[in-house]
């Protein structure tokens, strides 16, 4: 069987999902997984908040894909500056692109740019200690409005809702602690367009929302709406009708009188940003569901008194240096994985997986299947594909360090994964993340450094 050299860019899921269907399916591929980051993992370390340890887990299949002797991580560069694309073509057979999608989707309406006003994928950044986000976060407001229906709302609700000491227990970094230590935050508005049935939280999350002490969840009666299309929804899916249970759950409560309090509002469209110089309100239009599942505009307006605003109406692809880009659905145009160009062939042993591929849908573990696809479609392509020109698989490395980059490596990870282990145990914690990357690095090279 001939050998495959692949090159990966991203060690999420997607990636590492990639790599471990690759080295199963062609017992002559050897794969290496760049990103830009020191350490893996992507979106399960950046992405899922730290009070969701069961999320996490996924970790642990994960590291089993990377201890492969047939699959290498590579840390700490960076695709288009530290490398490009014509330098992986000359190193192997495959370059796939797994890079995920970071940057928050525009909230298109007046105001959304004022100081307060923050995208989600920010904020979570900051709180899951990511290096590249400043340190500090401004929780000044006393009363914030969180403008989307999905899981990621629901962890900006519950991180600014929840106070600092029940995070202890959870992996924060002591920047953050701190941060959430000063937020002033008494009462945080969840404001979605449509109704209970196209609410798009998971049920174990939304149910989680109410489990801390200190956390009210009221839900407003006005907007709870079951239509035609609703009904129907419920009927056919498990999910929404547990979702839709447990907002039926939330209204029936009683308060507790508990000190912080999540508001959730349905058929509330958010139509402007209040303030001049920053974030004084947020005007919403209320809406009606009108048989189908959609939603259209009463002409009946509120104004909500919040300091800040925070945007979690969905994450989106950025473009890679090299690649065509679709700007209106953020993706690289591709055929079941297979790079397409402006012409609509296929870019040569060029392919995508995850949400770079189809946008940012679905679970975590979508991903597998997902990149199944792509890798089925590599290995199809195998015979029309030129071999690499570089056949030693450590040149690669000598590219990025003649760029002035010094790459991380496997046990670079593995001895950084046991020191935040370690600055957790003497904190009675699971885990402290290590935040700025070079203190990362350095972690990672401790024992080296001692003569390893």
């Amino acid at each position: 069987m001939r050998t495959l050299r692949a090159a990966i860019i991203g060690a999420g899921p997607a990636g590492i999902y990639a790599a471990d269907i690759l080295t199963k399916e062609h017992e002559g591929a050897q794969v290496d997984i760049f990103d830009r980051l020191p350490a893996p993992y992507g979106l399960v370390r950046y992405g899922v908040a730290p009070d969701h340890p069961r999320i996490k887990e996924i970790i642990k299949a994960l590291r089993r894909v990377l201890d492969g002797d047939r699959i290498r991580f590579v840390g700490n560069v960076t695709y288009g500056e530290d490398i490009t694309l014509a330098q992986l073509q000359e190193h192997y057979d495959a370059v796939i692109f797994a890079t995920g999608a970071m940057a928050d989707r525009d909230l298109n309406i007046p105001g959304a740019e004022l100081p307060g006003s923050f995208g989600a994928a920010d904020f979570v950044s900051w709180y899951d200690g990511h290096p590249d986000v400043p340190r500090d976060w401004p929780l000044v407001a006393d009363s914030v409005a969180v403008v989307g229906a999905g899981n990621v709302a629901l962890d900006i609700a519950r991180m600014l809702a929840k106070p600092a000491d029940e995070q202890l227990s959870t992996e924060i970094p002591e920047n953050v602690y701190r941060g959430l230590l000063a937020n002033r935050a008494k009462d945080v508005h969840v404001f979605a367009r449509r109704g209970p049935a196209q609410l798009k939280f998971t049920p174990m999350e939304f149910r989680e929302l109410s489990h801390s002490p200190s956390v009210d969840v009221l839900v407003t009666p006005e907007g709870f709406e079951i239509d035609e299309a609703s009904q129907a929804a419920i009927n056919k899916s498990k999910a929404v009708k547990l979702v839709v249970n447990t907002v039926l759950k939330y209204l029936e409560a009683e308060p507790t009188g508990a000190p912080h309090r999540i508001h959730l509002h349905m058929c509330q469209a958010p139509v402007e940003v209040l303030g001049q110089e920053s974030v004084e309100g947020l005007r919403t239009e209320r809406m009606e569901l009108t048989g189908d599942g959609t939603v259209r505009g009463t002409g009946e307006y509120t104004d909500w008194p919040v300091q800040a605003v925070y945007r979690a109406v969905g994450y989106r692809s950025e473009a890679l240096a090299g690649l065509p880009f679709d700007t209106a659905e953020h993706v690289v145009p591709n055929e079941a994985g297979r790079v397409l160009d402006d012409s609509g062939e296929h870019l040569a042993g060029t392919y995508v997986t995850g949400w770079i591929k189809r946008g940012p849908v679905g679970l975590i573990g979508h991903t597998k299947s997902d990149a199944a696809e792509t890798i089925q479609c590599l290995l199809a392509d195998l015979d029309d594909v030129a071999e690499p020109v570089a056949t030693d698989p450590d040149a690669v490395l000598e590219v990025i360090r003649a760029a002035g980059i010094e790459p991380t490596v496997w046990e670079d990870w593995v001895q950084l994964d046991a020191h935040e282990i370690a600055l957790g145990e003497a904190a009675g914690r699971g885990r402290i993340k290590v935040v700025s990357r070079e203190d990362m690095i350095a972690a990672g090279r401790q024992d080296a450094m001692a003569g390893r």
